[in-house]
């Protein structure tokens, strides 16, 4: 299984996601696409994509091509987008593959205006069924310092090929049945405005010492199976003040995180699989179940600390 090519600028470290860091990326502004992508590009959409590279070195210019179209809305900058695909790195003695989603039959996440420039012309206007071929020069990529743990070197260009399963914008929240909820025990969730997380009352009272999870918005979708990409919305609190240590809505972007295989916390790893999609849950997560007796010292989170999350499934890959 080959390592998964960085592919951020920056990305910030979510309260839920303490395992994975990405490598934070120093990168000049985007330049225009007026070269060409300078390789042929086989297969059909939703299929390992057949790359041939020419004997000559990579063009200085960045190039965007689609060679699939899609349908639906655009995306923005701010919008998740998930999409299988294969990277590159090209250079004068030739090409070397780096990153293949397709083999895990898991996508990935790219997190729009957090990208590399060259990604983020690539992804701007893509449609959810596109193909899209990304020819990425230093300069619109890792710049002159290159990134020599994900094996890029100073002078490589990137070379994508993206097949855009879906995009989640920034207003994306969950969609079903509301199921009241009325425990004197468990924080209350208010109603949410559009494009805003709903608020969190936690109970002046000693939180439970096991994980609670209940069903605030029941989907219709699949129910998540274990390893699956999700694309979330969350809020998380404090139960022993009640304020908000994370928020996605807040950040102004979905979250993803493949669950069931110790990337995130376990308690969201035992409360989300199995879950369905389009629901929105509120869990209770006692610190066993957390950050543990170290707490997360960057987010605030205390060794002793019970969590409180409201979180969307939008949808699973």
């Amino acid at each position: 299984m080959r390592r998964r090519l960085s592919f951020s600028r920056a990305t910030p470290v979510p309260a839920i996601a303490a395992v994975l860091a990405v490598p934070l990326l120093l990168a000049g502004g985007c330049s225009g696409s007026g070269d060409d992508v300078g390789v042929s590009v086989k297969g059909a959409f939703g299929s390992r994509p057949e790359v041939s590279f020419p004997e000559e070195a990579p063009g200085a210019g960045l190039a965007v091509k689609t060679v699939a179209g899609g349908r639906g809305a655009e995306a923005r900058k701010g919008d998740l987008v998930v999409a299988d695909y294969v990277g590159y790195r090209w250079n004068k003695d030739g090409s070397k593959l780096l990153a293949n989603s397709y083999i895990t039959g898991r996508p990935g996440a790219f997190p729009t205006g957090r990208l590399v420039p060259g990604l983020e012309r690539a992804l701007a206007g893509a449609k959810v069924g596109s193909r899209v071929v990304a020819k990425i020069p230093p300069k619109d990529g890792y710049g002159d310092r290159g990134a020599m743990q994900h094996q890029v070197g100073a002078g490589d260009t990137l070379l994508y090929v993206l097949d855009v399963r879906a995009i989640y914008p920034g207003s994306a929240a969950a969609r079903g049945r509301a199921q009241p909820l009325n425990d004197p025990g468990l924080p209350k969730v208010g109603d949410a405005r559009p494009g805003q997380g709903p608020s969190v009352t936690v109970p002046k009272t000693a939180p439970p010492k096991s994980l609670q999870v209940r069903t605030l918005i029941e989907g219709q979708g699949a129910p998540v199976a274990k390893g699956r990409l999700l694309a979330l919305q969350y809020v998380g609190v404090f139960w022993r003040d009640g304020k908000v240590f994370e928020s996605s809505w807040k950040a102004g972007r979905p979250y993803a995180a493949t669950i069931g295989t110790g990337q995130v916390m376990k308690g969201w790893d035992q409360a989300l699989v199995g879950q369905r999609v389009g629901s929105r849950l509120l869990l209770v997560v006692p610190p066993s179940l957390g950050y543990g007796k170290q707490g997360l010292p960057q987010a605030g989170i205390k060794g002793d600390d019970t969590l409180v999350f409201v979180v969307d499934i939008l949808g699973a890959h």
